[in-house]
């Protein structure tokens, strides 16, 4: 879901009729958000108040969203190095 946030945004402002310094800008700015609420998500992936009988499921499913949401950051955090650098 956050993804397909992501790309919506992402889109909508490299197709915004505005200069090109703006657009780095606005989408610099979004992605360092995205940024910021993915590593509240993965701070808050937590199986410590889970019952025993799940603890083992559960993590296994925390540690696969958390690895999905690491590999997110790791694409945002090249965005932004992108945009920051100019490059495309």
């Amino acid at each position: 879901m956050l993804a397909g946030v992501t790309a919506g945004a992402l889109l909508g402002i490299l197709y915004a009729p505005d200069k090109g310094s703006n657009t780095r800008a606005a989408l610099k700015f979004k992605l360092a958000k995205y940024k910021e609420m993915l590593l509240e998500f993965i701070a808050d992936l937590d199986t410590s108040g889970i019952h025993s009988e799940m603890k083992e499921e559960s993590t296994e499913i925390v540690d696969d969203v958390k690895h999905s949401a690491e590999k997110l950051l790791e694409e945002i955090e090249a965005l932004i190095h992108k945009v920051t650098s100019g490059k495309s």
